[in-house]
């Protein structure tokens, strides 16, 4: 059974942030996720979801100077203390909203980093995600990394699956998962459903969007319902993010998830 997430960050930007829920809840979206939370207090958020019946999903842990360009702490050496300190907000955010999953964003390496420095940012990321899993342990919720495109996001520390999947055998526990973004993974890998079944154990988060536009996954590169079919037949019950840009207005681009619920009316 499909489960499909609005991503209140991309669908349903017509409206304030806080209606969004509202939309995508009336456009048979049984879950939500969103970049951040913190620009927003925990009552807020829990009176939107409690109001709309959704459920919490995904966030991402505070990212850094977000404004600056920064797109994540978890490799940066030096930055360990503001890394603890943006899992510690996370997990109080996470417990609030009963969502059972945040991903821990990697961060960018200096340009033109050598193969020093690259071992160093490595190693950093290892530690730092031993420490989320951890904490992230105390209060059962699960710490997911995600392998970003390096056009979308230059310099990305984490860029492809097998570098994924490598780190997540180092870390070693069974509470960091990958977050598999099918749109990222075809332009940095393709073999879409290899992929999906190769690592599916590992998988604990899916995101689609077309490609190359980012937008509705109904059209471009990547055949969805040969991946959803995949999903079904992998036996996948988790949630599947729905973090794409629509070409036009959210509500009339949704046709393709009509198979799930979802309605353009």
């Amino acid at each position: 059974m499909i489960r499909l997430a609005a991503n209140l960050s991309m669908l349903f930007n017509e409206h304030a942030f806080i209606d969004r829920f509202a939309a995508a809840a009336s456009a048979g979206f049984t879950g939500v996720e969103y970049l951040f939370p913190y620009a927003y207090t925990v009552d807020e958020l829990h009176h939107a979801l409690a109001e709309t019946q959704l459920k919490q999903v995904l966030f991402n842990l505070p990212p850094g100077d977000w404004e600056q360009g920064e797109r994540g702490l978890a490799s940066l050496p030096g930055r360990e203390a503001e890394f603890r300190d943006s899992v510690i907000e996370a997990l109080r955010y996470a417990e609030a909203l009963n969502c059972p999953r945040i991903h821990a964003m990697a961060g960018l390496l200096p340009e033109g980093a050598d193969a020093a420095t690259q071992a160093e940012y490595r190693q950093t990321y290892l530690r730092n995600l031993r420490y989320a899993a951890t904490e992230a342990a105390k209060v059962a919720r699960t710490i997911l990394i995600e392998p970003i495109n390096s056009r979308d996001m230059p310099g990305y520390f984490l860029s492809r699956q097998a570098q994924a999947v490598a780190i997540l055998n180092e870390v070693g526990a069974d509470n960091v998962k990958l977050q598999f973004d099918l749109y990222h993974c075809q332009i940095m890998d393709g073999d879409l459903i290899r992929h999906l079944e190769r690592q599916f154990s590992a998988i604990g988060h899916i995101q689609v969007a077309g490609v190359p536009g980012r937008h509705e996954p109904d059209m471009g590169e990547v055949y969805y319902p040969a991946i959803f079919e995949c999903l079904s037949a992998l036996g996948y019950s988790g949630w599947v993010g729905c973090e794409y840009h629509p070409r036009a207005d959210t509500r009339a681009g949704l046709g393709w998830g009509a198979p799930w619920g979802l309605t353009t009316r």
